[in-house]
């Protein structure tokens, strides 16, 4: 089970939407959805997390870059949501190179974190375990993009089962991210 949260800085403090990732294909897509969320183009965090297996923050200031933390990568490798946070660049592949890794992962019934132990069983286990070789297991990405907002990188790579909640209690947000749960 996925949860996936905006949480916009304002003047008055932080304001959280859930979100809906199904229309959202790319990084830039999730970018832009962020910037929406902030008319006056302040810092945008989006928070998405699976079930006690990976957690991902994307922070958007304006018109800058994302950056991005992902605590698991193979684990958000085989996710749908996943996919669309680790790009060439956070796991330092030359773009295009290696691209099929990822597209040749077996998803089927394993989006939802489930295993895939049926006919496909083999067959499923062999894409995942090539695509094991080029998506590291453990986090990439900017550990510390939550640093001057009061996470440290220490913190956040120590962060496990309700990370958001945790990230959200950090930045004085948990009762306005609880409101969307």
């Amino acid at each position: 089970m996925y949860f996936a949260a905006l949480l916009a800085r304002t003047e008055d403090g932080w304001v959280a939407s859930d979100t809906e990732l199904d229309d959202v294909e790319t990084l830039s897509d999730l970018a832009d959805l962020a910037r929406e969320a902030s008319p006056d183009e302040d810092t945008v965090l989006v928070l998405i997390e699976q079930e006690d297996a990976w957690f991902g923050v994307v922070r958007v200031d304006g018109e800058e870059d994302p950056r991005i933390y992902v605590s698991d990568a193979a684990a958000a490798a085989r996710s749908s949501y996943g996919e669309i946070l680790l790009t060439d660049e956070l796991l330092g592949r030359e773009p295009g190179d290696d691209g099929d890794d990822l597209d040749a992962l077996d998803l089927d019934g394993t989006e939802d974190g489930e295993s895939d132990d049926d006919e496909d069983g083999a067959d499923g286990g062999d894409a995942a375990a090539g695509a094991g070789e080029a998506v590291p297991h453990g986090p990439v990405g900017d550990a510390e993009v939550l640093d001057d907002l009061g996470v440290s990188e220490k913190e956040l790579r120590s962060l496990s089962g309700d990370a958001v909640g945790e990230i959200a209690d950090a930045l004085g947000a948990f009762e306005v991210l609880e409101t969307v749960r």
